[in-house]
């Protein structure tokens, strides 16, 4: 994958977590991208999402499905906690 091409795919994954993000912030919740790697984007989810018992929920049923429908390229979500 060319770095344009790993950009554009940042920026379009970008666009729909901006989508996403009010319904997250409506929950006390946020997520921010941290990279894509191998159709996998890595996030980490903030805010009340941090440490919830529906992370997990949320991460799978919302965000990887609404990325994989809008994105084909994208393989899975991951949430990469803080250090």
């Amino acid at each position: 994958m060319t770095e344009q091409t790993k950009d554009d795919l940042y920026g379009r994954v970008q666009a729909v977590l901006e989508q996403i993000r009010p319904n997250l912030q409506a929950d006390g919740g946020d997520v921010e991208l941290l990279d894509v790697v191998d159709g996998i984007a890595q996030v980490r989810l903030q805010g009340a999402c941090h440490g919830c018992p529906m992370a997990a929920m949320t991460l799978q049923m919302g965000i990887e499905r609404i990325l994989k429908s809008e994105i084909p390229e994208i393989q899975g979500v991951e949430n990469v906690p803080e250090e």
